[in-house]
């Protein structure tokens, strides 16, 4: 009786003790409200145009699926493998865990999936008996609270298999490139070796554990009658084909990495926050186009310098193709959003436009010739702006000067409209740079932008005056597939649609007969224009054609010259650009021609037959000739009076006008009163001085002398002597994404 009692106080004490002990536990555990909305870490995907992924974004790679949709090997060899009682104990196996407490192994090993899945999910990795207690208390509620099939569904979504990769789809993608619906028994066998020990097993790293430790699942599945021996002798010998990114340990590889840093610096993280967007399984669905990104990255390949390119639709402003530099794992610095450059004379077209809405037209004349332009209120010397090739052409149409890039009608038509006049159409077509002042020299392109901003510029003659701005997203949804965000085209009008489609024709004659001409496509209607910097230390090439503009930038972080005088836009730029828009073309099925979107009643332009040198109307006689849009009632009558055998009639109001400054004028006199100079007739100006038109009086709009020497665009740029990776570094600390 005494001993009965002893016993029965012993086991009262036991069970008091072991009460207290599970209460005080208790307290730290979740709670059944807390285990019911519960949800894994799941993995964002970014999305090409297409619906094509380009990359994931997550802290735990991990792609959930339903229990039905998993390989029936994948299911069947991960129970053999953890546990092949798993629907039939309730969550977990006292004899098992007795068993190992009393071989010594302190109840480690006697995990079910349940408990397994309750540690995954709520608990540490630390053995000790505390944990041991919670977890199997943990699993004990959630055997209550869920069904097995949703337990083990969780369970294959939950676990690790090493390398990143969070689940059972995202281990099939990682190690084999393929769904965990369409995994082999040879495929499964080896994934369900790896969750006793992923970086032990991993076959990447030792296929001779990774073999052995399949043939135990193998050989579990066939003890269970689950398989028969030769299933398991095939799967066995299975050649196993691995994901070739996964054998070089990168499992996240992102097709577009300037492309995604951008979003997700400058549009994900700040609206979303870091957790939601490496945690939340967004879907985020984007502009750009994959193929054309691919076309992009080797046309930049073929570039010797730093650089970069970037293509968009001007209809609505989406990125198609972004490449910030050559290697985004040795600088991440995005040279097409953040290299604010000068651009050359690639700026020269938004010159051109603010003649063309100051009623200036292509067929007008002007002089290439030195000139000498003191700055108001200056002390100091005249600037003389020269050509790049130390020659000039004299008198020549606007259409000519824009086509072969020559400097000095563009410095006199800025004197003429005024820089602030300038600088307001460049606001107006997409340039937000900071450093765009209105100097006498902003026509030269000494301002420093970007190559987006260009891009947004050039949208502009591609799409009949229209503005669009750049944009990277079009939609965003939550896991749930609630629509977070949604994105369309903002478009505002930046020109009259006449004077649009006048400049496009003008930049046309650039890629048919001026510095763009190896740009040439047969069968294409192409525009673009070159740019080159002083020193040589920046080319540029910006164009587009029906559907598509892009341009290409290429310069040295370091700003050293690109070369010798043969360092071009025509010679480093062009031919990449010319690379990229052969592919492009292909794989977007541009077409051929611009489209006639507007009437010529409705644009108040039309088609003109023009002699390049003269401006007039050409004749069969003209040699270089070619077509522009002109304003319909501002067409000369006449015909060329340089080839033509009958002269223009002067009473002609719609010919061409030579456009002079007080200096030209001048200049003009003292050639007409030298007769020493007056060798050949072809040395005189083609009009009469009734043509000529009064003196231009000089732009009121200039600032003091300080804001108008060519100065240094350099001194506008605040400096930071840390190194881009060093940002970039910092920016993965601010939003603990590292």
């Amino acid at each position: 009786m005494w001993l009965g009692m002893t016993v029965l106080a012993c086991i009262a004490a036991i069970s008091v003790g072991l009460a207290l002990y599970i209460n005080k536990i208790s307290d730290t555990l979740p709670t059944d409200d807390e285990i019911l909305a519960y949800r894994a870490n799941e993995a964002s995907i970014v999305y090409d145009r297409k619906g094509r992924v380009i990359t994931e974004l997550y802290v735990e790679n991990r792609k959930p699926m339903k229990l039905e949709q998993f390989s029936k090997w994948m299911v069947m060899s991960i129970l053999a493998a953890e546990d092949s009682q798993f629907y039939s104990h309730k969550g977990i196996r006292p004899l098992a865990i007795l068993r190992s407490l009393f071989s010594g192994e302190g109840g480690q090993g006697a995990s079910t999936i349940t408990q397994q899945l309750s540690r995954n999910l709520f608990l540490s990795s630390e053995k000790s008996l505390d944990r041991k207690a919670k977890e199997a208390i943990i699993s004990l509620h959630m055997e209550r609270l869920y069904s097995k099939d949703k337990l083990l569904e969780t369970y294959l979504n939950a676990i690790y298999f090493g390398h990143g990769a969070w689940g059972i789809d995202a281990a099939a993608h990682s190690y084999f490139n393929k769904s965990a619906s369409d995994l082999t028994l040879g495929e499964a066998s080896i994934l369900a070796g790896l969750v006793a020990a992923p970086e032990k097993y991993s076959p990447i790293r030792n296929m001779n554990l990774a073999k052995a430790r399949q043939n135990y699942v193998l050989n579990r599945l066939v003890h269970l009658d689950w398989i028969t021996r030769e299933e398991a002798d095939a799967a066995a010998q299975e050649q196993l084909k691995f994901n070739e990114r996964t054998e070089k340990n990168k499992l996240v590889f992102n097709k577009a990495p300037y492309f995604v840093s951008h979003i997700l610096f400058k549009e994900l993280i700040p609206v979303y926050g870091s957790d939601k967007i490496y945690k939340g399984g967004m879907k985020i669905y984007t502009t750009l186009d994959l193929d054309v990104q691919q076309a992009a990255e080797e046309s930049m390949a073929k570039l010797k310098s730093e650089g970069g390119l970037v293509a968009l639709d001007p209809a609505d402003g989406s990125i198609l193709a972004l490449v910030g530099g050559k290697d985004f794992e040795q600088s991440k610095f995005n040279r097409v959003t953040q290299a604010f450059r000068q651009s050359g004379s690639a700026f020269k077209p938004i010159v051109y436009t603010a003649a063309l809405e100051a009623d200036y037209r292509p067929i007008d004349h002007i002089m290439d010739a030195p000139i000498s332009l003191r700055v108001p209120n200056s002390s100091g010397p005249a600037w003389t702006p020269h050509n790049f090739s130390e020659t000039y052409a004299g008198e020549e149409t606007l259409l000519n000067a824009l086509a072969h890039s020559h400097n000095t009608p563009a410095v006199r038509l800025t004197y003429m409209l005024g820089p602030t006049a300038v600088v307001e159409t460049a606001r107006r077509m997409g340039i937000t740079s900071p450093y765009l002042t209105p100097t006498l020299s902003v026509g030269l392109g000494v301002a420093s932008v970007t190559p987006l901003e260009m891009a947004v510029v050039y949208s502009v003659f591609a799409n009949n005056g229209n503005r669009v701005e750049p944009y990277f997203i079009r939609e965003i949804r939550s896991r749930e597939g609630k629509v977070l965000q949604l994105n369309s085209p903002k478009i505002t009008e930046a020109l009259q649609p006449g004077t649009a489609m006048i400049a496009r024709s003008m930049l046309q004659e650039v890629i048919r007969a001026g510095t763009g001409s190896k740009a040439r496509l047969a069968g294409f209607e192409m525009f673009g224009k070159t740019g080159t910097t002083n020193d040589y230390t920046d080319a540029w090439f910006a164009g587009g054609v029906p559907g598509l503009v892009a341009v290409v930038y290429a310069g040295n972080d370091d700003l050293k010259p690109l070369g010798g005088k043969n360092a071009t836009g025509s010679q480093i730029a062009l031919p990449v650009w010319s690379s990229f828009i052969r592919s492009a073309v292909k794989i977007l099925e541009a077409p051929q021609v611009f489209p006639r979107e507007l009437s010529d009643e409705e644009s108040g332009v039309r088609v003109m037959r023009v002699c390049v040198e003269s401006g007039f109307p050409a004749s069969p006689e003209c040699k270089k000739v070619t077509n522009i849009y002109m304003p319909a009632d501002r067409i000369p009558t006449a015909t060329c009076p340089l080839h033509a055998e009958s002269a223009a009639e002067a009473e002609d109001p719609n010919a061409p006008q030579l456009l002079l400054l007080d200096q030209d004028k001048t200049d003009l006199e003292a050639v007409k009163k030298d007769e020493e100079l007056l060798v050949s007739q072809d040395q005189l100006p083609i009009f009469g001085p009734s043509q000529i038109p009064p003196p231009i009086p000089p732009a009121p709009d200039l600032p003091p002398a300080e804001g108008n020497s060519t100065g240094s665009w350099r001194d506008y740029i605040k400096k930071d002597d840390r190194s881009v990776e060093e940002r970039y570094q910092e920016l993965l600390k601010k939003y603990n994404i590292q």
